[in-house]
């Protein structure tokens, strides 16, 4: 089946026996419109970037690691979070750089109900140009 084309040479779409046809290259353009306008609605910002973060204190056994993967879905991050053998906790944020702000001062000051911080450290700050995670999660 070919498709379709509407009036005045206006693609449209029709539904055939083997699924939805689409007018030659018409995904692909769609894709790139949405990935243009993605780029272009960003501010400075908005800028992607990826930190690794260790926090020290009584920051294990008081769920630590699950307050901050809540946090950092809340907020839209990908990412990790584990414990370490020094009793620490340490990962990596990934997201707009106005969300991972965010997420660090909630690392410094807030943590989980039962815990106690005494300090935390970021690292290794980049820009990226896509994310390296689907999602943020707990790293046993």
């Amino acid at each position: 089946m070919q498709p379709q084309w509407g009036p005045a040479g206006s693609p449209s779409c029709r539904r055939g026996g083997g699924g939805w046809r689409h007018p030659p290259g018409s995904l692909l353009i769609v894709a790139a419109l949405f990935l243009y306008q993605a780029r272009v609605t960003m501010t400075e910002g908005d800028s992607l970037v990826s930190v690794d973060y260790e926090v020290f204190g009584k920051v294990q056994g008081v769920f630590f690691r699950k307050y901050t993967q809540a946090e950092g879905k809340k907020l839209g991050l990908v990412g990790w979070v584990q414990n370490t053998e020094d009793g620490t906790v340490q990962g990596q944020i990934q997201g707009p750089s106005v969300k991972v702000r965010e997420l660090q001062e909630w690392l410094r000051k807030t943590g989980s109900p039962k815990s106690h911080i005494n300090r935390a450290e970021f690292r290794n700050e980049k820009k990226i140009v896509a994310l390296e995670y689907r999602n943020f999660s707990i790293v046993k």
